[in-house]
């Protein structure tokens, strides 16, 4: 059978772009994107992305040229998935929420020849490409300006300028061909994204996603969610986030619709969900606690339940309950940018149906078992790469291994040689393997606490401070400790909805102690009005360690002792 050879229409190399093509003909009509008094059909968006494949072709784009935009979740950006890949290139979706000096140092590493940027951040793309400057960059970005189609006319944003070397994003719609034929895609492995760690633990990295890669993870994530046709899905998720998880091109795949959102707030949401009769949305455990914290006002009737996919910091069991009181069903999954999509999800045992739902949403907090992509997942010992006991006690690094991984860092082969050494993709995160096969995340490798020889999850320890009625938001470091080596230290920022006078360090650590084993205890607890976070929302714990050791060592130290409080005022 290996005589037999390949031929041209059993060898196509896979691309999620096709998903757009396909979408075209057989859900041509319905419509594909919701923006406010924006609507388009699938036909429309097909042949936007050509025009707008079409126009950068005119402006010589090559092939794996990268193409930069910042922008929020608007037709635009959804558009640009499909044709900046029809058009040889390499999309690059930048967070929002980056300065102009990161969006700096990404123009120029990723060498980017286009750059795409919304009216509502001009200011911050003008001192970028200012800033840019200053890197001598082997290649200056052409600029595209991207008008809101629902401002009105005499809006500040239709008289904005880079200068005259600038184009408008509908202009270059216009001028596009509607017949464009798209590039082919003749290798799978040749790159279609491209996106940039949010650098917690070290340097943000460039992570090169291939055609093969999302086409694969796309597929993993609509069959492992059950996400069936013509789904509706409010984008409570930013598309910058690893091209929104691939579902930017997975609701193309199942002829759903896009309901975009500008802005992320309580009233936009239930006002989306009721309008649109959204069926799905995707979130970080953040978004949680806007619904759950909006005014009366703002909340409409949920008739039907609303199906989240949720990722990031493991939610806290109360927070998965209270939502799905008010009508939405939580699927928790583990992903990283590394994995395209979601790695693990935590699929639903129907025997679980007959527990307490206490129990049901404690259950729905661990990140599961492997997606439908992987190969294989698995929880090893640091030191020996030894699989670990199935106790849900045993800790060690989730590794994993699939077609739907990251190709590698940009310009960066030996963190790319380091990821995958060992034959495994190693996550950095620290995880437990319960006696049915379930992963639960502890911790990423850097923030374990070990105290006396015990580790300590720290994520354990916030579950349990996030229960306390009046705690918000928690996050717990290791601190030295004269006997112990480290113990932990816990910053708790208070709800501002409730009366929360008369807390103090002492009664949170002896609720601790009434929830946790005495080992695993908060030895110190500071209040702050928020905790510092990164610009994708990562909770930045190596600066509450520095503070918490400062703490430490300026006991005895008054002028020490006040730079800290100032630190902490800063929070």
């Amino acid at each position: 059978m290996n005589d037999l050879p390949k031929y041209e229409a059993n060898s196509s190399a896979l691309s999620p772009i096709n998903f757009l093509k396909r979408a075209s003909s057989c859900y041509a009509n319905q419509t594909s994107v919701i923006y406010e008094g924006t609507h388009f059909t699938w036909q429309q968006t097909y042949e936007r992305c050509r025009r707008l494949a079409s126009s950068l072709r005119s402006f010589n784009i090559a092939k794996n040229d990268v193409v930069s935009v910042v922008a929020p979740n608007i037709p635009a950006m959804y558009e640009m998935h499909f044709a900046v890949p029809m058009a040889g290139g390499v999309l690059n979706t930048i967070n929002t929420r980056l300065d102009a000096h990161n969006i700096a140092t990404i123009l120029n590493h990723s060498e980017a020849k286009f750059f795409f940027v919304d009216y509502e951040y001009v200011s911050k793309a003008k001192e970028a490409l200012q800033l840019l400057n200053n890197y001598a960059p082997k290649y200056f970005p052409l600029v595209i300006l991207i008008q809101d189609t629902n401002l009105e006319s005499n809006s500040p944003t239709k008289i904005t300028k880079f200068g005259d070397d600038h184009y408008e994003y509908e202009q270059l719609i216009r001028k596009g061909d509607p017949n464009y034929v798209p590039i082919e895609i003749k290798d799978e492995w040749d790159p279609i994204a491209l996106n940039y760690t949010s650098g917690t633990t070290s340097s943000p990295k460039g992570v090169v996603y291939t055609h093969r890669g999302t086409f694969l993870s796309t597929l993993s994530n609509i069959l492992t969610w059950g996400m069936g046709t013509q789904p509706v899905l409010l984008w409570t998720l930013p598309m910058f986030h690893g091209n929104g998880w691939a579902f930017t091109w997975g609701v193309a795949a199942r002829g759903g619709t896009n309901v975009c959102l500008r802005y992320t707030t309580a009233g936009n949401i239930f006002r989306n969900i009721s309008d649109h009769h959204v069926t799905h949305m995707c979130c970080a455990p953040i978004v949680f606690s806007i619904i759950l914290e909006s005014k009366e006002s703002e909340r409409r009737q949920i008739k039907s339940p609303v199906q989240i996919l949720a990722a990031g910091s493991p939610p806290p069991a109360t927070l998965l309950h209270q939502i799905e009181l008010i009508g939405f069903h939580v699927t928790h999954c583990y992903g990283l940018t590394e994995s395209t999509a979601a790695a693990l999800s935590c699929e639903w045992n129907h025997e679980w149906n007959k527990l307490p739902r206490e129990e049901q949403a404690r259950l729905k907090s661990f990140q599961g078992i492997g997606s439908l992509m992987l190969e294989d997942v698995d929880v090893k010992d640091l030191e020996t790469m030894e699989s670990v006991k199935r106790d849900g006690k045993t800790m060690g690094e989730i590794v994993l291994r699939s077609s739907g991984l990251m190709k590698g860092y940009l310009k960066d082969k030996q963190s790319t040689f380091e990821a995958f050494k060992n034959g495994w993709f190693h996550t950095g995160d620290v995880g437990v393997v319960h006696p049915n096969g379930y992963i639960q995340i502890k911790d990423r490798c850097k923030d374990i606490i070990i105290s006396g020889g015990e580790n300590i999850s720290s994520i354990e320890v916030e579950s349990v401070l996030y229960r306390h009625p009046k705690i918000s938001e928690a996050a717990v470091v290791g601190m030295p400790h004269p006997r112990w080596g480290e113990s932990p230290c816990a910053f708790v920022a208070l709800k501002k909805v409730t009366d929360c006078d008369g807390v103090s360090e002492d009664e949170i650590i002896a609720y601790c102690r009434e929830n946790l084993p005495h080992y695993m205890v908060p030895k110190m607890v500071k209040f702050v009005e928020e905790l510092p976070k990164t610009s994708t929302g990562k909770v930045q714990k190596f600066e509450l360690r520095e503070i918490a050791k400062a703490f430490v060592e300026s006991e005895n130290n008054t002028n020490y002792k006040n730079n800290v409080s100032q630190a902490v005022s800063r929070l």
